[in-house]
């Protein structure tokens, strides 16, 4: 997607930690997702979001294509190809763990929860949206529920160690256009992040979740707009040349009836 090519791209595969060392031959716990809406809204109302909710997907940055998403946008979910190391990013993309309280929920991506970047980008995205409501008793309820509480690194561990949402999560990553990937990290290229807007009152700043950082990224003011906010903040990572053109958008909207 590039405002050059508005059209979708070609269904790409999330990244994972960047971990690089296992052998071909190693299964991943958590296989990588298909960058496909159908794929993540089935995924999701299956654990738990209400039907009322869904994953859309934007088709390129132009405003006559933004203008036919539903709204009102809830959050957004960007899967990518990373062109830098983490070593040349720039300070302010490192994330800071001093800013761990300027959204409701975040946690951290560890080397077992090997490709689960994808499914941690819309935990990520549901949690810090004040509209949406998880049943208390579903798979999303109770992994919420249950690290309320917990730092960071402790949600990390439990969804680790939550083999229901681990077998759930399996199944969804066999589904979609593309083969499905069980080993070989090398094969896997991209990775999901998520973008929200901040917890405090009047909730006007962007900020980007990823796991695999320090931290949650503050972005900056983007008047309550989280749509366009990541766009900008998108496009910015292009002309870096931080990422390639190699990605997808998807958006956390009311459902459409």
């Amino acid at each position: 997607m590039s405002d050059a090519d508005p059209n979708n791209e070609p269904v790409v595969i999330e990244d994972s930690t960047n971990n690089n060392n296992d052998t071909e031959e190693t299964k991943f716990s958590w296989p990588p997702l298909e960058s496909n809406p159908e794929v993540f809204t089935t995924y999701l109302q299956s654990i738990g979001l209400p039907t009322t909710f869904s994953i859309g997907e934007v088709f390129g940055f132009d405003e006559d294509l933004l203008a036919f998403l539903p709204q009102p946008v809830l959050g957004i979910i960007v899967c990518y190809e990373r062109l830098i190391p983490k070593s040349e990013q720039r300070a302010q993309d490192k994330g800071r763990q001093e800013d761990y309280d300027q959204v409701d929920f975040y946690m951290h991506q560890s080397k077992v929860l090997d490709n689960a970047c994808g499914i941690i980008a819309c935990l990520h995205a549901v949690f810090n949206s004040p509209v949406v409501s998880v049943d208390p008793s579903s798979v999303l309820g109770k992994f919420r529920q249950d690290t309320t509480k917990s730092t960071p690194a402790e949600k990390c561990q439990a969804l680790e160690q939550n083999t229901e949402f681990q077998n759930i999560h399996r199944t969804h990553a066999a589904k979609g256009q593309s083969a499905a990937i069980t080993s070989g990290q090398s094969k896997v290229v991209h990775h999901f992040i998520a973008y929200v807007l901040d917890n405090k009152e009047g909730g006007g700043k962007l900020v980007e979740l990823d796991g695999t950082k320090a931290g949650p990224v503050v972005v900056g003011d983007c008047d309550g707009d989280v749509l366009r906010g990541s766009i900008r903040e998108v496009r910015g990572k292009l002309e870096r040349g931080e990422i390639s053109e190699s990605l997808s958008m998807m958006t956390l909207n009311l459902a459409q009836e």
